[in-house]
């Protein structure tokens, strides 16, 4: 459509709407639909949130309970399409159907615009769903009245050439929505496939968290390339153009594209997978979850490290239960040279034992390793079965058990001490 034709459409619309505009019974229709609409939204703040605190009531049924808050959220809506219905069967019964006809278009742009509000709700992210409402409702309302055949010709008419292919508005709108909406689907569906696959027991956790990706990344490819065939457009189209852009996005995007090949790698190999303790360069934690960037890890202190795919690969990574559970650990100590290093190592093994923690299947040993400058050196050896626990709380309670064991037996934790031995002799001559 060229700029007259269009201008000489604009008018076209604009003497009909005067047309509507200066008639007697549409401005009854309007003060009515005013009216009922007022009235709606006067007895929806009155009973709305009584009916929303029975609704919140609904245990066990998220997705029904998002439903319901969504329809309850939109009372003044339904009030107002169940006024508009009753005024439009009256007003049919005793007056001539043109007079009622607004009022009939209003209906069906109110009962449209309730019926994509409340099924955007299914859409988590409220920008999309957002978008996705208003990009809907205005498509109904065009179609309801009758100017969608106008408005698709005029998106078409703004378009642009890209080599053999005519990218119009209108391609690009069609493309947009169907776009957003295969590549919800594909989300929906991944994430369904997912919770499935991470609860066979068959799989490693490693195997079905790389399972999991993998099905969540081809379906969004999937969907985005079923979404972009069906309006028409030609992939190969854009090939020169993707591969123009592509080198400099690849240098850019070095980190990325590393951290995520490392991800797969860690997956492939199983080094790590959720629920493994980890040390990796001071932060000691449990891994909560692999990424396709990053590897969360969780430590004692509640904090959530992430930590790049990448430095799994190429630091060196203490994993605490990569094979296994049990872990020993060592604590040192020393006691004074006055006590029996027999009997001090019977006393510790028994210690450490009484600590609830310490793995009574293996038995700690104590052994001496020295004779420092005060007192005799022991090292205390013991295994525990859950390293995710902490480590620095069962040495500390380890020590606590030496610590009552050794008063209770008199036996001494000697600290440093020097003796100064003054000579006779020495003594006069700094006398002179």
């Amino acid at each position: 459509m060229n700029v007259d034709g269009f201008i000489a459409e604009f008018q076209s619309w604009a003497r009909l709407l005067l047309s509507y505009l200066t008639a007697p019974w549409f401005f009854y229709q309007a003060g009515i639909i005013i009216v009922l609409y007022l009235l709606a939204m006067v007895i929806s703040w009155r009973i709305e949130p009584q009916l929303e605190e029975r609704a919140r009531a609904i245990k066990g049924h998220p997705g029904l309970l998002r439903v319901v808050v969504a329809l309850l959220r939109r009372v003044e809506w339904i009030l107002f399409s169940l006024f508009l219905f009753i005024a439009l069967t009256i007003m049919r019964s005793v007056t001539w159907p043109s007079r009622s006809h607004f009022i009939s278009v209003a209906l069906s742009l109110s009962l449209a615009w309730l019926f994509v509000a409340v099924l955007s709700r299914v859409i988590r992210n409220r920008l999309a769903a957002r978008t996705l409402t208003w990009l809907a409702w205005t498509y109904v309302a065009l179609v309801i009245l009758g100017f969608d055949d106008e408005a698709g010709t005029f998106l078409d008419s703004l378009a642009l050439p890209l080599g053999q292919m005519r990218l119009s508005a209108l391609l690009v709108l069609k493309a947009a929505v169907l776009l957003i909406a295969t590549v919800w689907v594909a989300v929906v569906l991944g994430r369904y496939f997912d919770e499935q696959v991470q609860k066979s027991d068959e799989l490693t956790p490693s195997i079905r968290v790389l399972i999991g990706k993998v099905a969540k990344f081809g379906l969004i490819l999937i969907a985005a390339t079923i979404a972009l065939s069906s309006v028409g457009i030609d992939l190969t189209a854009f090939t020169l153009f993707s591969g123009a852009i592509g080198l400099g996005i690849g240098f850019g995007l070095q980190k990325v594209i590393s951290n995520f090949i490392s991800g797969i790698i860690i997956l492939l190999d199983k080094s790590i997978k959720p629920g493994d303790t980890i040390s990796l360069e001071g932060t000691f934690g449990w891994i909560r979850e692999l990424r396709a960037r990053f590897v969360s890890v969780v430590t004692r202190d509640g904090r959530e490290y992430l930590i790049p795919n990448e430095d799994f690969i190429t630091h060196r990574v203490i994993n605490w239960s990569f094979s296994d559970d049990l872990v020993r650990l060592d604590v040192n100590f020393g006691v004074s040279y006055d006590a029996d290093p027999h009997e001090v190592s019977k006393l510790a093994i028994a210690a450490a034992a009484t600590v609830g923690r310490v793995d009574a299947n293996r038995r700690p040993v104590c052994w001496l390793t020295g004779f420092g400058d005060s007192s005799l050196d022991f090292v205390l050896r013991f295994w525990i079965h859950d390293p995710q626990q902490g480590l620095t709380n069962i040495r500390g309670k380890v020590l606590l058990a030496l610590w009552d064991t050794f008063k209770e037996n008199n036996i001494g934790i000697p600290y440093p001490h020097r003796e100064i031995i003054m000579k006779k002799d020495a003594a006069e001559d700094l006398g002179d």
